[in-house]
């Protein structure tokens, strides 16, 4: 069944939007926003219960884990274990900016985020207002594009509330993201690293990248 509630929509502009951003997610609630990629959905990283409910309002498979953003790779220890060369040396080439990293998970990291996996798959985006609603939140949000599951990113406002209003508490408006593709996705935790979603930042950039460790 899916849960009813109120949803606010408000501009990014707004003086107090990122206060009452930070009092909804700390409530439990959920609060959709702009990023570099596509409009995202978030919830506090380290409440279980706010994380399941980004499962149950976009019908998200159980089996797919939720991604963390970041405000800073800083963060990374926090989420993380054995946070390992090839991973600092991409974070500092590509964050801010559309790469997310698979990692073997830390244990403060739940197993409704990695959903019962033992990584976690963690972006610092490049978008100044998603940053700095991150870093007021604590520095790290459980967020996935907000959409219904198997439908289209969204990457405007008006698109997050054909999806989700009534399902979610806060929409915050910055206009049309400036990305609108789904971030690059590459795997840390095997024996070589893996591109497994194809984004913005080519499987090329990478390995170029990769190419400068001894």
């Amino acid at each position: 069944m899916r849960e009813k509630t109120h949803t606010e929509v408000m501009p990014t502009t707004y003086a107090r939007a990122i206060d009452d951003a930070v009092w909804v997610l700390k409530q439990g609630g959920l609060v959709a926003f702009p990023t570099d990629t596509v409009y995202g959905v978030g919830a506090q990283a380290f409440s279980p219960q706010a994380v399941e409910r980004i499962y149950r309002v976009k019908g998200r498979p159980r089996s797919k884990a939720i991604p963390v953003l970041i405000d800073s790779a800083a963060h990374l220890p926090d989420l993380a274990e054995n946070v390992d060369p090839e991973a600092w040396l991409l974070a500092e080439r590509f964050w801010p900016g559309p790469l997310t990293i698979i990692l073997p998970r830390g244990s403060r990291v739940s197993d409704v985020v990695t959903a019962g996996g033992p990584s976690v798959a963690v972006r610092v985006p490049d978008h100044e207002f998603a940053l700095r609603l991150i870093g007021a939140a604590g520095g790290a949000l459980a967020a996935t594009s907000a959409n219904l599951s198997g439908h289209p990113d969204p990457v405007t406002a008006e698109e997050v509330l054909g999806y989700l209003e009534g399902r979610i508490d806060l929409i915050l408006d910055g206009g049309p993201c400036p990305g609108g593709q789904a971030s690059t996705v590459i795997d840390l935790t095997g024996v070589s690293p893996i591109v497994v979603r194809p984004g913005p930042i080519s499987q090329q950039e990478l390995e170029e990248e990769l190419a400068r460790l001894p």
